[in-house]
C-alpha cells in the first residue's frame, strides 16, 4: 500500500471542486491558490478514504450537506485571511 496514492482526505475533493465552482482557480495566483487550500484544510476536519464511490454509500445526504457547507465556510475565512496579506 502506497499511502498517498492509496488514501485521500475527502475534504481536499471537496475544496477543490468549490475552488472551481467558485471560479477562484481562474482569479488567484497559484502562490494564493496554494494558501487558500491549506488554510481551508487546517479549519475542516480529516476524513480519509479510498475511493470516492464510497462516499456515496456511506454518507446521507445531510451529511455530505453538512460537509458541502463546512467546506465553504472554510473558504470563506481563508479567502479573508488572504486577501488582508499584502501581495508578494
Amino acid at each position: 500500500m502506497i499511502l498517498d496514492t492509496d488514501i485521500h482526505n475527502f475534504y481536499e475533493h471537496l475544496v477543490l471542486k468549490e475552488i472551481e465552482k467558485q471560479g477562484l482557480d481562474r482569479t488567484l495566483p497559484a502562490h494564493q491558490l496554494a494558501d487558500l487550500c491549506c488554510l481551508a484544510l487546517n479549519q475542516l476536519p480529516s476524513h480519509y478514504i479510498r475511493h470516492e464511490v464510497d462516499m456515496l454509500y456511506f454518507t446521507t445526504e445531510a451529511e455530505r450537506t453538512e460537509m458541502e457547507q463546512k467546506v465553504m465556510t472554510s473558504l470563506r475565512l481563508a479567502y479573508d485571511k488572504i486577501q488582508a496579506v499584502p501581495s508578494r
